[in-house]
């Protein structure tokens, strides 16, 4: 029996391209069907971990952090709107709105991915089709509640972990174990604990690079 390739997806439930490189990753492993089993792991990375629970204004989010013109964002918005349609990934047209703290939402996922079964995969889409495809936020609990329950996960077991602060050590420790490997910027894609695949990139550069190293395994 082959052994299935382990994949981390090192990302954060705020970046587009997380968005894009989850659905572009998604529709390669289609294209390779069996033929490369896999495991997949998400990590936690947090762009923004000082956010407030208030949020920030995107618009005036990107100005401050990147010293981005509205002219600016509004171009890069829509480049990653047609890359997400590229590969089914549907873009809110009116934006994300704001950014908000991802902590919680990185919690839950380390919860879900504890309950064994697709529920953690199902759980990461879900989470970024709520903030990217429809602009509710991740850091209101009933929003992550209402994509919990979404997915068929348990909705009582996951208030009870946001209410008690588990997982956020875990979530801690990881973060930095992922930090002490250079991990600066998501997505990224390490294989078998040793391969970066960085960024959101095309259907088919995933599907050659699992191709290339299920074959080498």
């Amino acid at each position: 029996m082959t052994t299935p390739l382990q994949i981390d997806f090192v990302s954060d439930v705020a970046c587009p391209w997380c968005a894009v490189g989850l659905a572009s990753l998604e529709r390669a492993l289609e294209n390779l069907g069996d033929e490369v089993p896999v495991e997949i792991r998400f990590q936690p990375f947090e762009l923004n971990p000082q956010m407030g629970p208030e949020g920030q204004d995107l618009s005036e989010h990107l100005t401050q952090k990147y010293r981005s013109t509205p002219e600016q964002q509004a171009k890069a918005r829509e480049g990653i709107t047609q890359r997400g349609a590229d590969v089914g990934f549907t873009f809110r047209k009116e934006g994300r709105g704001r950014v908000w703290n991802t902590f919680d939402a990185h919690r839950l996922l380390a919860w879900a991915g504890e309950q064994g079964g697709p529920g953690q995969r199902d759980l990461k889409m879900a989470l970024l089709k709520s903030y990217h495809g429809e602009g509710r936020s991740p850091a209101d609990p009933e929003v992550l509640l209402d994509v919990v329950e979404s997915v068929g996960l348990d909705r009582a077991a996951a208030k009870e972990v946001l209410q008690s602060g588990r997982y956020a050590e875990e979530v801690r420790e990881r973060e930095q174990h992922f930090q002490g490997l250079g991990i600066q910027a998501v997505p990224s894609v390490i294989v078998n604990n040793k391969h970066l695949i960085q960024g959101g990139q095309p259907p088919e550069v995933f599907e050659q690079a699992l191709r290339q190293l299920a074959a080498a395994a």
